[in-house]
């Protein structure tokens, strides 16, 4: 199991310390909201350029923004290793997915609870990454919908029937007491804010370790 931070979770007065203690986790997911695709607003820019300087982990930049196409290029040139848009925030998913490859980052999208899965089937040969949201996007700390785990099997399936290689990944409400559970669906990947950084610092480590071990 890929274990994937989310910084909105951390604590802002001491990013480059947060950061250093889920190191060892396999990506760091930066959730990007523009207050207006989602409710919130959160960081940007600046923010990712910033700690892009003091971290080699790789960068799961997740764009909750709408018309994502208007800042592929200033994302990818922040630090951005994989970046993910909304198959809800843009009429231009599939252009969106070959510009961040044309860029030469991982491209991802994401789907909202509502939005049936197989919308997307055929555009995963774009993807390589398929973020699947369990909760509704906007806001930390919600309840996993299981419900929506049914669309990380309908995307295991797909995975197996036509050869292809995107990481499935699920972000909300995941966390050490159902990660197994998420994981028998065919979950590879896993965004936990809350669930990790409520632990000490120093303890972090060790449960990536025990949560990576899980799958």
């Amino acid at each position: 199991m890929k274990i994937a931070p989310s910084l909105l979770a951390s604590d802002f007065n001491s990013l480059c310390d947060e950061i250093q203690s889920v190191s060892c986790a396999d990506l760091l997911h930066l959730d990007v909201m523009d207050g207006i695709f989602v409710p919130n607003i959160s960081f940007g820019l600046p923010v990712i350029s910033s700690i892009r300087k003091k971290s080699d982990m790789l960068f799961d930049v997740h764009l909750m923004i709408t018309e994502p196409e208007r800042y592929l290029s200033e994302f990818a040139a922040a630090g951005a290793d994989y970046i993910t848009v909304h198959q809800e925030s843009t009429e231009r998913a599939a252009e969106c997915l070959k510009t961040i490859r044309s860029l030469g980052k991982k491209a991802g999208l994401s789907v909202k609870p509502l939005t049936p899965v197989q919308e997307i089937f055929p555009l995963l040969p774009l993807c390589d990454l398929v973020l699947v949201m369990t909760v509704e996007p906007g806001f930390g700390g919600q309840k996993l919908i299981p419900d929506c785990l049914e669309k990380v099997r309908l995307l295991a399936d797909r995975k197996k029937e036509t050869g292809l290689s995107f990481l499935i990944e699920a972000d909300g409400g995941i966390g050490g007491e159902n990660l197994s559970y998420a994981a028998s669906f065919g979950l590879e990947a896993a965004v936990m804010g809350s669930a990790l950084f409520r632990f000490a610092p120093e303890r972090r480590a060790e449960e990536i370790h025990k949560l990576q071990a899980i799958g």
